[in-house]
């Protein structure tokens, strides 16, 4: 790793100046909390520094031990692993969480202070094909990205192991500085985030867990926050989301045949698959994209004016073309414009094709036909939509157009959150991103998803968001990465993003 930028400014001075923006090429990590007279938090962040490569090390490690849901890949290995990360930490009374499916971790940070917040963390992460990488996707080696630094490249860098590992990693300065932690912690992990979290509610309405969370003023999610310009987004929640399978065979249909045969006798034979494209193209209009599910829409909420003034304030704010790039599109649906696009990614809900799976797929021919054919689909669903009702509607959809034979297979799936901008951990959040140097735009709800309806629903009722400074990219995606040493002043590596912790925690106090 190179030492020093382009500028010739240290990696230390670089961290802890570049918050605002600008090089402060004397100002030590110390700084942030020194200015304010806070000797507690000047010595925990003065910490930071020499902690950087076991920090780094930390995330390598992690990452070269992937728990995949999907297959099933390291249970339980997975949540054990997180159970001594979270020891290590701090967290007391460190527990696994038994559900139907794979388990959680429980576990307390009891430091005799009046406020008490709930920390989310997640273990697992997507699948991979490793030749689809740059870099080995376990090895997290760390690269150089042009116009960004230091980057560690691996599954599960920035989803989601980089920012939980820079959490720890902030909980682990005030060990190493003596000092105690400003509120009492609560932590709850799951190990099936990325199929859906089918079973993250055993988790936590489990009695001692659900007790626990009760004290919280609210739960926060480590991230990444930082786009490549350096600006963060606080969002007000984030969509539903429903996994499923609709699978297409001869057995289930009555027509069709029951094993794969030769395709010369489509002549005389029906084909699951074309069966089952017939079905999907029911799903949307004949625009390809508007979903045409019966009642899809009768109880999605309209975006409220201060929602649609958050999206035209952010629509100002950001580049169009940039977006465009780094999603490699050339154009919006139906060639919306920028605000419009915006405003359609917060309020539509969405049916989509995760992929299709059918017959052979090898090179060259096989002429055969199909007895099977599968399709990965995933919606979307903004409040007040519910997965429960959505799936009903989508399997009264199929029925209702001959395709009542589709198996309906339901992998995954919660409903939208939302937690109301006056919450004290929202207001926290934007305060210290301010004091930080950064002006957060508001967004009304993330388009991608997460399970806090579990925490900002009944019984518990708890405001939920994001927090965290730092930079990373490709989540789900080949050469998926987490900024480590940052070469950008507007953006921050590692040893920022754990400052920015412990700036939440004692703001949160």
């Amino acid at each position: 790793m190179n030492a020093r930028d382009e500028q010739g400014v240290s990696r230390r001075e670089f961290v802890a100046g570049s918050v605002s923006g600008v090089v402060l090429a004397a100002a030590p990590l110390a700084a942030w909390a020194g200015r304010a007279g806070d000797a507690d938090k000047a010595a925990v962040l003065a910490q930071i520094p020499g902690m950087h490569a076991a920090n780094v090390k930390r995330l390598q490690d992690w990452i070269a031990l992937p728990s995949i849901a999907a297959e099933g890949r390291n249970y339980p290995q997975g949540p054990e692993y997180m159970a001594r990360l979270a020891r290590d930490a701090g967290f007391t009374g460190v527990k696994l969480v038994p559900t139907a499916g794979k388990p959680g971790v429980f576990g307390r940070l009891d430091a005799g202070a009046r406020t008490t917040v709930g920390v989310y963390f997640m273990y697992d992460v997507k699948q991979f094909a490793p030749e689809e990488w740059s870099s080995p996707p376990l090895e997290a080696r760390l690269v150089h990205r042009d116009g960004l630094g230091t980057v560690c490249v691996g599954r599960g860098a920035v989803n989601q192991k980089g920012p939980e590992n820079a959490f720890l990693s902030a909980l682990l300065a005030f060990r190493a500085a003596g000092r105690k932690l400003p509120v009492n912690l609560v932590l709850v992990c799951e190990g099936e985030e990325e199929i859906g979290s089918p079973h993250f509610g055993e988790v936590v309405l489990n009695d001692e867990v659900a007790a626990a969370l009760r004290h919280c003023v609210g739960v926060f999610m480590p991230e990444a926050g930082q786009d490549r310009d350096g600006g963060v987004q606080v969002s007000l929640g984030a969509k539903g989301v429903v996994e499923l399978e609709l699978v297409a065979s001869g057995e289930r249909w009555g027509r069709g045949p029951r094993h794969d045969v030769h395709s010369s006798l489509e002549a005389m034979v029906d084909s699951p698959s074309w069966h089952l494209v017939q079905a999907l193209n029911t799903l949307v209009e004949k625009d390809g994209h508007t979903p045409a599910v019966e009642g899809f829409f009768e109880k999605a909420r309209p975006l409220t004016d201060a929602q649609k003034a958050m999206i035209a304030h952010y629509a100002s704010q950001t580049s169009e073309q940039v977006r465009k790039q780094l999603l490699g599109v050339d154009h919006w649906v139906r060639d919306s414009g920028w605000l419009e696009a915006l405003q359609l990614l917060e309020s539509q809900p969405t049916i989509n094709i995760e992929g299709l799976v059918g017959g052979y797929t090898g090179p060259g021919g096989k002429t055969v036909l199909p007895h099977r054919a599968v399709a990965k689909i995933d919606m979307r669903l903004v409040p007040d939509m519910t997965a429960a009702d959505t799936l009903a509607k989508l399997k009264a959809h199929l029925a209702k157009h001959g395709f009542g034979d589709i198996e309906v297979n339901m992998s995954g799936g919660y409903d939208p959150t939302q937690t109301e901008l006056s919450s004290r951990l929202i207001q926290t959040q934007l305060a210290t991103y301010r004091k930080l140097g950064v002006e957060p735009l508001l967004w009304p709800r993330g388009a991608g998803s997460w399970p806090g309806y579990l925490f900002t629903g009944a019984p518990l009722n708890l405001p939920a968001g994001h927090f965290g400074l730092g930079h990373g990219s490709g989540a789900h995606a080949p050469d998926e990465y987490y900024l480590i040493e940052s070469s950008n002043p507007k953006i921050q590596g590692l040893d920022g993003a754990v400052a920015s912790f412990v700036e939440y925690l004692y703001a949160l106090a």
